[in-house]
């Protein structure tokens, strides 16, 4: 039989006064994060630079009467615009997580009488019962309580419940974690035992309710890659409008043509409109979220995609992220020797520690619930086959509780053939000890191999048995005559793809850092198993409140363990790291970590384990809990943003001939070369390969071998332009000097406009080729796979030919036949305009640009 806490002698508030504190108080529930409405949101969308250029590309299509380009670039406008919809309301589902955790059903004691009410009706002063399995519905003061123990791992980080006693308050010992306080908090999980308390605190005023004041505060910041694709988009934007003005006025007054000046005006804006720089962008980073779900990483914020590639500090939480977050049973001690549970080195357990195991069952429940008693009880039904050992027979009449002056309990068992009682005790090997009677060198002894496993980040159990012929127990455990059968070691296993992974973010320059709820030992002894660096180096949360933040900004530069530490001192981890200079990402399961996660620049979730509130707070999820998909994410981080480099310079470099072809002519009197319809047909290359060509480029071999990016490093790097322009001028002056070629040899407007047309299409493919890579000649990119080079290539060169040689297009486009001699000499004109480029990377000058795969 069980002595369960009655609750006799307690009243608790009537319902009178009950109503009249949640009337004047409010629910027991965290507040609505206050969600915006649909057309506030919208209205934030459609002032951002890169939707207004898409409308305005959309419209200059529908003024040109392209009403198919006009309706698929609005349609795509539209499509961003829901997708960014979608992804503001996942952000604001957080706090709403928050909410449904923090309200279980309660058993409260009102008029004397026990009732079981909707935790979102408790008030302060309400006196709740919780039992083993019972969810907290508020934070209480314990009036009474028998062997309660709290899982409060998703407050604090540690994966071992906390011990509860009903002692006097210590005021200053308020907090989550430790062993032996009065307090209990909303949303924790009782795990053991029993207790009555008065209810302190409800809603925003509990713990969990500081997490969401919190995490309402915090905002995440907009990426470099957004704030600079908006700069240039805008001064581009700009600048191609002014000059489109400039043109049609200088053309209409040089030649008095006014349609003929507004036609090429228009040309000239779409030649130098960059409507490619915000497709590309949100196609790369949709894409790039696809391809990293395949490695079981799921992206709810897009722009955190390009920052993987820049990360430097991983901000590591231990409890269900490095390790499973589950207690296994690793070593017994008994009879003298250590049998290793975990090594899988011996098929069976030796006789001698089968009664070890036999006795810490019967010292747990029978349908245990607590982490610690369901690792033992795995450990017997693995190990132990003889079922005599279980006594399913025997009856539990008595237990004896765990209490802060004595570390252990004792429950008696009666055997039906048997006229004794049979006592089993487990609790601290000091409690054991001392219940044994051990003399001096028994203790020392013993005290040796304590702690052996202590030091191996191991939570060790003593056990004993005492027999008892007496028809009247004991009142206290001492009185019995116990023999002392052995040790356990429990511990928090290392995932096993952790230290593999630690390595790899080592190779890649990203520093690891274990930020954790837990104990200094524990933390250190795990950071040894991973292979972490400065392993014995660690910083307390007691410390970190003594820290100003200048000391704390400079001690967090020698230090990688950060150990009893909670959620608000996470958040301040994580912020001193930025205030570094440094690009964190920050890995948690818990709600506690949950602020830390949304003010990282990259917070990622654990998926399986993990909570809502921390889901709905990361930007990465990762699907299988599986640490080494960080690294996965790291390296296609790295590999996006390369590529994104890459499709930018191309773009870059192809728009300076289109836009000098269109402005060369008006300048120097020539007749127009390229007329809008040219420029919707260039789109039909520059387009798919920008988004997709590039996209689909593989990374770099040593990718993971470079340190990370310098976050700092602009997209529109001034060695990145500088080489674009460049390689765009080089074209434009190989297509000009095809143009006056033509033009000296007497050929006609037409035939000079075919000829330089066909020179622009070709180089345009030269350069799509050349930038695929600025170390490697395209003759060896050619042997790497790019699933969509050949459709664009053969796309690109079967187009041309339709319009050069079939006569409805070569009307349309104000063509002429060409010959195949001229077809020639524009094929070699557009190769030669990028072999100097691939002269240069054949020398080695670009070898230390990473923006090759």
């Amino acid at each position: 039989m069980k002595n369960p806490i009655k609750s006799d002698g307690y009243t608790g508030l009537t319902e009178a006064e009950a109503a009249e504190r949640l009337a004047s108080e409010g629910y027991n529930e965290l507040p609505s994060s206050g969600r915006r409405g649909i057309f506030s949101l919208a209205f934030d969308i459609v002032r951002e630079p890169m939707f207004l250029l898409l409308v305005a590309c959309g419209g200059v299509y529908l003024l040109l009467g392209d009403i198919q380009e006009a309706l698929m670039l609005l349609g795509f406008v539209f499509f961003v615009m829901g997708l960014t919809l979608y992804q503001e309301r996942k952000t604001e589902n957080a706090l709403e997580a928050l909410r449904d955790l923090s309200s279980p059903r309660a058993l409260v004691i009102r008029d004397g009488v026990e009732r079981r009410i909707a935790g979102r009706e408790v008030v302060r002063g309400d006196l709740v019962m919780v039992n083993e399995g019972d969810r907290v519905p508020a934070d209480a003061l314990l009036l009474s309580c028998l062997n309660l123990s709290v899982d409060e791992s998703f407050l604090t980080g540690e994966s071992v419940p906390a011990r509860k006693s009903d002692d006097e308050p210590d005021q200053n010992e308020v907090h989550p974690g430790g062993d032996d306080l009065p307090f209990i908090y909303s949303g924790t999980l009782v795990v053991q035992g029993q207790g009555i308390a008065r209810v302190m605190a409800t809603g925003i005023m509990t713990e969990i309710g500081k997490i969401g004041k919190v995490l309402q505060a915090v905002h995440p910041e907009e990426t470099l890659l957004q704030k600079e694709t908006d700069r240039w988009v805008r001064n581009l934007a700009v600048v191609g409008l002014s000059l489109c003005v400039v043109v049609i006025v200088f053309y209409s007054l040089t030649r008095g043509d006014w349609l003929n000046g507004l036609l090429a005006g228009i040309t000239l804006a779409m030649a130098t409109l960059p409507e490619e720089l915000p497709v590309v962008l949100m196609i790369f980073l949709a894409l790039g979220a696809w391809r990293i779900s395949k490695k079981q990483v799921l992206t709810r914020r897009m722009p955190a995609i390009e920052t993987l590639g820049s990360a430097t500090v991983l901000c590591v939480d231990k409890t269900g992220t490095l390790t499973v977050n589950r207690m296994t049973v690793s070593k017994l001690y008994a009879c003298g020797e250590v049998f290793d549970v975990g090594s899988g080195s011996e098929l069976c357990m030796p006789e001698c520690f089968h009664e070890l195991v036999e006795y810490s069952i019967l010292a747990s429940q029978l349908d245990p619930f607590d982490p610690m008693e369901k690792a033992i009880k795995q450990v017997g039904d693995y190990f132990i086959t003889e079922r005599e050992h279980f006594h399913q027979d025997w009856a539990l009449v008595h237990e004896y509780p765990l209490s802060k002056e004595l570390l252990s309990l004792s429950r008696v068992w009666k055997s039906t053939d048997d006229e004794q009682y049979i006592i089993a005790a487990k609790g601290a090997p000091e409690a054991i000890i001392d219940l044994c009677h051990f003399d001096d060198n028994q203790i020392a002894q013993l005290t040796t191999h304590v702690t052996d496993m202590a030091a191996m980040g191991l939570r060790v159990l003593g056990v004993a048995r005492a027999l008892f012929k007496e028809p009247v127990l004991p009142d206290l455990q001492h009185d019995f005559v116990f023999e002392f059968l052995g040790l356990i070691g429990l511990a928090d296993p290392v995932r096993s793809t952790v230290p593999s992974a630690i390595t790899e973010c080592y190779s890649a320059g990203i520093r690891v850092v274990m930020i954790t709820g837990d104990y200094p030992g524990t933390a250190c002894n795990i950071a040894r198993q991973i292979g972490l660096k400065d392993a014995d180096s660690v910083i307390t949360g007691a410390e970190l409140l003594r820290l100003s933040q200048k000391e704390l900004q400079e001690r967090i530069n020698d230090v990688n363990i950060f150990a009893r530490v909670v959620p608000e001192q996470k958040l301040r981890l994580v912020n001193a790291l930025k205030a570094n200079g440094e690009i964190v990402a920050m890995t948690g399961d818990g709600v506690n970590d949950a602020p830390a996660l949304k003010s990282a620049n990259i917070g990622i979730a654990m998926g399986g384990r993990g909570t809502d509130v921390a889901r709905e707070a990361a930007s990465l999820v990762l699907l299988d809990d599986d640490f080494s998909s960080i690294v996965q994410a790291v390296k296609m981080g790295r590999r996006i943003f390369d590529n994104i480099k890459k499709a930018i310079a191309y773009i870059f470099a192809i728009h300076v001939p289109i836009a000098g072809l269109s402005l060369f002519p008006v300048l120097f009197h020539f007749p127009l070369i390229l007329l809008p319809a040219h420029i919707a047909f260039l789109q039909l290359i520059i387009d798919p390969a920008c988004s997709t060509v590039f996209e689909a480029e593989c990374e770099e071999k040593d990718v993971m071998q470079r340190p990370p990016r310098n976050s700092m490093e602009h997209l529109f790097s001034r060695q990145t332009v500088v080489v674009s322009l460049l390689q765009g001028i080089v074209v434009l002056s190989v297509v000009l000097g095809v143009f006056w070629f033509s033009l000296n040899r007497g050929d006609s407007e037409a035939q000079v406009r075919t000829l330089t047309f066909t020179t622009l299409m070709f180089s345009n493919l030269a350069l799509i080729l050349t930038n695929r890579s600025w170390s490697t000649t395209f003759f060896a990119t050619l042997r790497r796979p790019n699933m969509a080079l050949l459709p664009v290539v053969t796309g690109g060169i079967l187009f041309l030919v339709v319009v050069l040689y079939v006569p409805f297009f070569v009307k349309l486009f104000k063509f002429t036949e060409i010959h195949s001699l001229d077809f020639l000499i524009c094929f070699l004109a557009g190769l030669g305009s990028v072999l100097w480029f691939e002269g240069l990377k054949w020398s080695g000058f670009f070898r230390n640009i990473h923006t090759s795969c």
